[in-house]
């Protein structure tokens, strides 16, 4: 009879729905989940210590299917993400779990999850997101996602892998911003400086690429007698009509190169607080882009799509799209339009049409929200920012 007193005494809590001991902490969590009272099995849930939840979740294993469910809302509403994930994954629903395991910050078990559902496209950017590149990589190789497979090689520093995909996706100026990061020294430095010279060129930049070329040849003495990298040089020298001049590349004064975007890009204000790298980053992530001459380039109402900044050109802003619009404004190099699109997904609230022919630098929606799944100290910086340039918006139309 005293040993009977010791040991807790099962109650069954309702056919076919499992047993609970009778004395247990966990009780009043199961009778109100029992009852359908979910807001008291939150609020129970909620008090118990943690040794006290890991039980109930142990104790569910011994629950049939439609009670467990009936935890897992229960424990999606008391904010315990990982729990409820861990019952959906013990039932094999895994693309309900991979969500609630990145609500909780676990991101690797987020993109295993993923994986187990079928999601690779997903499962990769939880391990991208998650630091575990190389796993993100092959994936992204495997779904042939090279934007992605690009962003993953730099990552990892593989600049020369992450510039030819760029050169293969065109994108002129993030395949030179990684060229440009390969150092003396390394054992494709002359691969990377006629490269470079080459892109400069194409851009209209062939000052600058001879200024390399001249500053390559210097940088040591199987550089200095390299035939490749003289023979480019007396090219551009040619090209620039210096063939015959004896005065250094580097000491002819040079004209302003074209604008690329990265300072415009800068400038932004929602992007005034992003250090060096994360400003790289975003910057490779972005564009170029040719619109010709009396082209609507936004239309009043549609959904915005992103953020452009002007290089070169002028475009004109008007009220509306009917004949009677008024006119705004002109805006020419280094004016920005549709960065409030790149976080909040509403209608744009002016048509926008180019005056001139336009070379612009565009970053997509989707593209900027990967950047800030990726970035997430970014990220915060760039709500925080945007937050308050919205608040001084709505103060500005309240006065």
């Amino acid at each position: 009879m005293a040993g009977s007193t010791l040991e807790p005494r099962l109650i069954d809590v309702g056919a076919g729905r499992g047993d609970v001991p009778a004395g247990s902490a966990t009780r009043a969590v199961w009778d109100a989940v029992m009852q359908g009272a979910v807001d008291v099995a939150v609020r129970a849930y909620e008090d118990l210590a943690a040794p006290q939840r890991e039980r109930v979740l142990e104790e569910s294993s011994s629950m049939p299917g439609p009670t467990r469910s009936s935890l897992v809302d229960v424990l999606r509403r008391a904010r315990d993400f990982a729990g409820a994930a861990r019952l959906l994954e013990a039932d094999g629903a895994h693309a309900q779990a991979a969500p609630l395991h990145e609500q909780s910050g676990a991101l690797r078990q987020a993109a295993e999850a993923w994986l187990r559902a079928g999601e690779r496209g997903r499962a990769a950017s939880a391990f991208e997101r998650a630091g575990a590149l190389e796993r993100a990589l092959e994936l992204y190789q495997a779904l042939d996602a090279r934007e992605s497979m690009a962003q993953c090689l730099t990552r990892l520093q593989r600049l020369l892998e992450a510039a030819a995909v760029y050169r293969e996706l065109g994108n002129a100026h993030a395949e030179l911003e990684l060229l440009r990061a390969v150092p003396p020294g390394h054992p494709r430095r002359r691969e990377a400086v006629l490269r470079m010279s080459a892109l400069l060129d194409a851009q209209g930049d062939s000052w600058r690429a001879l200024v390399l070329l001249a500053d390559a040849l210097r940088e040591s003495p199987q550089a200095h007698d390299d035939g490749a990298l003289q023979a480019e040089q007396a090219r551009l020298l040619r090209q620039l009509g210096l063939d015959a001049a004896p005065t250094e590349p580097e000491r002819v004064p040079t004209p302003a190169p074209p604008p690329d975007g990265y300072e415009y890009l800068k400038a932004i204000p929602i992007f005034g607080e992003l250090p060096m790298e994360d400003m790289k980053d975003l910057f490779r992530m972005a564009q170029q882009v040719l619109i010709p001459e009396d082209t609507t380039v936004l239309e009043k109402g549609a959904r915005g799509t992103g953020l452009l900044v002007l290089l070169d050109g002028t475009v004109d802003v008007y009220s509306g799209s009917g004949h009677e619009a008024r006119r705004l404004n002109t805006l020419g190099p280094g004016a920005f339009l549709g960065e409030i699109s790149l976080i909040l997904d509403g209608p744009t609230s002016a048509r926008v049409r180019s005056r001139t022919a336009v070379r612009a630098l565009r970053v997509t929606r989707v593209d900027f929200q990967h950047y800030l799944e990726t970035h997430e100290a970014a990220a915060l910086r760039i709500y925080r920012l945007f937050t308050e340039n919205l608040a001084e918006r709505v103060r500005a139309l309240s006065a």
